[in-house]
């Protein structure tokens, strides 16, 4: 008996140890794998709801979202933030990533594109009706920070609209916010008259009235999307970018106010 207690603990305990083996994907209820995202803030909505649809095409996979604006989560990356996909809003953070090591060469590619607008808090208190009107003397403006890719796009347009142009409407500048959501988020409130930011942030928040930029002062913003090097989880990201570029992502991007590559 001294000998076969210590065979039926061993089978008890291999039992146990079987019971809490990994299932396979299809047969767990709770989430084994993580997927973390970087994404550009103005992926909010869309990337949220691409988020779900590709949880559940996948059993055990948690998607997180960290979303900001691309230049700090660039930042975020090179510091040793894990990450296993990064979706900017320009080009310059993603090549800069490239450039790091941090990202392959040849596996990033354009997703979509976007637009500016110019948005004013509900009712439009200030009266405004043209992109001209941004030059009123008096009136507060709010963008994103220069260095934030929706900032750096509105300045570029106030450019190609003018020096005197732009240095008016620059001179009601209120303040610089660290991603597009909050300069979305300010307007709301009505901490400033108006503010330029991306088409597809115009159709997340329906309240606020719109001004539409002349198509020759406009930029077109690209947006790029690669799994990083450092993936933990290198087959489910490249399966995450597939489906962003399918034609189900594509057209939820599209619904959110995005525009296809072009």
């Amino acid at each position: 008996m001294k000998q076969i207690a210590p065979m039926i603990l061993s089978l008890a305990l291999l039992g146990a140890c079987a019971s809490n083996a990994p299932e396979p994907a299809s047969a767990i209820s709770s989430p084994q794998w993580k997927l973390t995202i970087f994404a550009a803030a103005s992926l909010t909505g869309a990337f949220g709801e691409i988020a779900v649809l590709f949880e559940s095409a996948h059993p055990g996979v948690d998607v997180s979202l960290n979303l900001a604006g691309s230049n700090t989560l660039r930042a975020q990356i090179e510091q040793g933030a894990q990450a296993d996909v990064f979706a900017s809003a320009n080009t310059k953070e993603l090549d800069a990533l490239v450039a790091g090591g941090f990202i392959n060469q040849d596996a990033h590619q354009i997703f979509l594109t976007n637009r500016l607008v110019v948005i004013t808090p509900p009712n439009n208190p200030a009266r405004l009706s043209e992109i001209d009107d941004l030059a009123r003397p008096g009136l507060k403006l709010i963008l994103a920070a220069e260095e934030v890719p929706v900032g750096r796009y509105a300045r570029q347009m106030l450019d190609i609209a003018g020096a005197d142009f732009s240095a008016k409407v620059l001179a009601n500048l209120v303040s610089n916010e660290t991603d597009v959501k909050q300069v979305v988020a300010k307007v709301q409130l009505g901490e400033a008259d108006a503010g330029i930011v991306y088409a597809s942030d115009a159709v997340a928040a329906p309240d606020l009235p719109v001004i539409e930029i002349p198509p020759e002062w406009n930029v077109l913003a690209e947006y790029p999307i690669a799994p990083l090097k450092s993936a933990s989880q290198p087959k489910l990201a490249a399966e995450f970018v597939a489906f962003v570029l399918s034609p189900q992502g594509q057209a939820i991007l599209q619904k959110w106010g995005f525009s296809s590559a072009e």
